[in-house]
């Protein structure tokens, strides 16, 4: 009886441990990717992934809290639960859904090079053999120029953050830049540093290293917190939420 009673016990602590109440959600946000996340003049977080992470802590009923981390390390901080989940632009894709769960999709940007304006550059190792692309270290954008153009003799540069990137794009440092498009065409060209650059070629083409759209990411084990997430997602569809703050930000269809 007294191991019965202890049985029952230690598998009661372990349901304890397991259930998770979530009252509070963490998200884990690198805050230069405006219009996505990024801080105004106060300091204060906003963009649409700030807007659809407070979206879904209300339907929720959660308290929303931001924790600002470098891109690159957002995996492995998930993972240490320095945060409960990923809401940066994160990119589904093969290789991140080895380490991590995906919720259900929130938007889907196609990624282009941008250059100078009546530049001949084309986003093809042959037309960039010799140049100097930046990109965001730890994005799908540096490992799409990494594996399709850096031993073609492609110099990638990687960088901290992509305020850097347009940064010295702008300054000349690099002859070109690998970007999402509504990022690249809102924060950048339509500002007065872009207004001497443009899209250079069409649409960047491979999905299992550009993934499939963006997703929360989170720990796979919080399976919970998955359903939660995905529901409020599509609750926010079904009540016109994820429609009016689109409309906030983008002209066109971010989902599609």
């Amino acid at each position: 009886m007294k191991k019965l009673a202890v049985c029952l016990m230690l598998s009661l602590a372990s349901v304890g441990a397991s259930a998770k109440d979530w009252k509070v959600i963490r998200f884990g946000v690198d805050a230069n990717y405006a219009p996505f996340e990024s801080k105004a003049a106060d300091g204060k977080l906003v963009g649409f992934d700030i807007d659809l992470g407070n979206a879904i802590c209300e339907k929720i009923k959660a308290k929303c809290v931001w924790v600002e981390n470098d891109f690159d390390g957002m995996i492995p901080a998930l993972k240490a639960k320095k945060f409960d989940g990923i809401l940066s632009s994160l990119s589904v894709t093969e290789k991140r859904a080895e380490q991590i769960a995906f919720s259900d999709k929130l938007f889907n940007t196609p990624v282009r090079l941008v250059a100078k304006k009546g530049s001949p550059l084309q986003p093809t190792a042959e037309s960039l053999r010799g140049k100097r692309i930046g990109v965001q270290q730890g994005t799908v954008m540096e490992s799409f120029a990494k594996v399709h153009w850096e031993s073609k003799g492609v110099e990638v540069v990687p960088y901290q953050n992509n305020d850097l990137v347009l940064s010295d794009l702008a300054s000349g440092r690099l002859d070109g830049s690998v970007q999402e498009v509504v990022l690249a065409d809102s924060a950048f060209l339509k500002t007065a540093p872009g207004r001497a650059f443009a899209f250079a070629g069409g649409n960047l083409n491979d999905p299992k290293i550009l993934g499939t759209g963006t997703a929360v990411g989170l720990r796979k084990e919080d399976t919970d917190l998955r359903q939660l997430v995905n529901k409020a997602i599509a609750d926010m569809h079904k009540d016109g939420t994820y429609q009016r703050l689109s409309k906030k930000y983008f002209s066109v269809d971010i989902y599609n």
